[in-house]
């Protein structure tokens, strides 16, 4: 059973819905397959001018699964780095669309899921919604999606909750640039609609170039960037402090150091 869907309408807006509603959407390795693989095609497909990132259920995403989690846990320091690549891959390729990304945040997003917030280029957020960089808690970092979120937040609006772990409202999202607006929940749907809208106008190859160009001169997340994001995240995973807070967290106490 797909983890994800993509519908297209004849206009050519194409919506990715994670459909692990069940799970808060909480990103497993056969979803972030299914996520890159669409995202893939969806880059392809000339007929598609604007992309919308949406999910069901009462969350967003609530990050990485914790099934994936555990199993990381009792990798070799290569497997896991192999494994913990795979967000990566995943927002690299949103990322690289060469449409608009419009993102559709009707609930909270934690950890991974702000990276997917991250990559999109106009993200709108209800206004119950709450986000944060939980992962420090764990004592692990947000690597993975660091490049995606200091390329949208800015080092100095990112300090204030990259280390923290502190989980903030939507808007404060906004005042982060996280989020572009919030909007009450029963106008998201007409906040999303009329973001779309004046694509549909606009020369789809133009739209794409200048989105290049857009990224050409203000700086692109680079390979070498994403690197060093997951080399920093191999190494943290062999700390005492990952051992613990992970543990902790499968164990349901309170690591050491609370």
């Amino acid at each position: 059973m797909s983890l994800i869907r993509v519908d297209k309408d004849t206009r050519g807006v194409a919506t990715v819905t994670l459909t692990r509603a069940e799970k808060h959407n909480a990103l497993s390795a056969e979803m972030m397959t299914e996520l890159e693989q669409a995202a893939r095609d969806l880059a392809a497909d000339h007929a598609v001018r604007v992309v919308v990132l949406a999910a069901e259920g009462k969350s967003f995403c609530a990050g990485g699964d914790l099934g994936w989690m555990r199993a990381q846990f009792d990798m070799d320091a290569a497997t896991r780095r192999i494994e913990s690549r795979r967000i990566a891959t995943v927002l690299q390729a949103l990322y690289d669309l060469p449409q608009p990304l419009i993102g559709r945040i009707h609930g909270n997003a934690l950890g991974g899921g702000v990276g997917l917030v991250s990559v999109c280029d106009v993200a709108i957020g209800v206004s119950r919604a709450k986000l944060g960089f939980t992962e420090t808690r764990l004592g692990l970092i947000p690597a993975n999606i660091g490049p995606y979120v200091l390329a949208r937040m800015g080092a100095t609006r990112a300090s204030e909750v990259f280390m923290s772990a502190r989980v903030f409202e939507a808007e404060e999202a906004v005042r982060l640039n996280l989020l572009s607006r919030t909007v009450a929940p029963d106008a998201l749907d007409a906040a999303i609609a009329a973001e779309v809208q004046p694509y549909l106008s606009c020369a789809p190859g133009a739209v794409a170039d200048a989105k290049s160009l857009m990224r050409d001169l203000t700086g692109r997340v680079t390979p070498q960037q994403v690197d060093t994001a997951i080399d920093a995240l191999a190494a943290r995973w062999q700390t005492a402090e990952a051992q613990e807070g992970v543990g902790a967290f499968f164990d349901k106490r309170a690591p050491k150091w609370q």
